[in-house]
């Protein structure tokens, strides 16, 4: 599944990536360059980052399916308990 991000963000991306050469590597990178870069990543290692993010939110939905149990759970069959006599 190819991660794409919509225009705006983007574009914001390529900013970002042009700053971090000019401040880490005190050089600039083009808008061309900086866009085949962001391709490559979103292409190469975007896929392990969404995989990871995709078991992450399993293993707490799954936390919170577990859960559900303990937290909704009604006992059953008590009608006739409110009937029993108490002790002193």
């Amino acid at each position: 599944m190819p991660i794409e991000l919509n225009k705006e963000d983007r574009a914001q991306a390529i900013a970002s990536i042009e700053r971090y050469f000019e401040a880490n590597f005190e050089q600039k990178i083009g808008n061309i360059s900086a866009g085949a870069l962001l391709g490559f990543i979103l292409e190469e290692i975007g896929p392990s980052i969404y995989n990871r993010a995709v078991s992450d939110a399993k293993e707490r939905m799954l936390m919170r399916v577990e859960d559900l149990e303990y937290e909704v759970r009604a006992d059953e069959f008590q009608y006739w308990q409110k009937f029993k006599p108490r002790k002193p």
